[in-house]
């Protein structure tokens, strides 16, 4: 992927059991086997998963609405603005706890070797 405009309007959001979700990209860059980008938005009280950990690293960013964040144990709640990043292999997740939809940007990361050494080939 090279530099890039992705404008909103164009982003087609898919329904999901929780909320809805837009995906802006999923690419290799010139420094990243993979970088993704979506936005998620979640209905009062919903989870769009449950808590898990994975090896890539991921840097999420409120838009709107109070989640609560759950990461190794610890609990906090955070509201729009506010940036998250949960760091490689750490359970986490996160649920609205707010009264209307809460909605974030997530972006996630592969660095270079990091897909083979997952998959036990390097």
């Amino acid at each position: 992927m090279g530099s890039s405009v992705f404008n909103w309007s164009r982003i087609e959001g898919k329904q999901t059991k929780s909320g809805e979700r837009w995906q802006f990209f999923q690419s290799p860059t010139a420094t990243l086997d993979e970088f993704e980008c979506h936005l998620t938005a979640l209905n009062k009280g919903e989870t769009a998963h449950a808590p898990h950990h994975h090896p890539e690293e991921e840097l999420i960013v409120v838009k709107e609405g109070t989640t609560e964040v759950v990461q190794g144990g610890v609990t906090n709640r955070v509201g729009a603005g506010s940036v998250i990043f949960h760091a490689s292999n750490v359970m986490h997740g996160m649920r609205n706890a707010g009264d209307g939809v809460a909605s974030y940007h997530v972006f996630k990361w592969i660095s270079p070797g990091m897909e083979k050494a997952q998959d036990g080939k390097k």
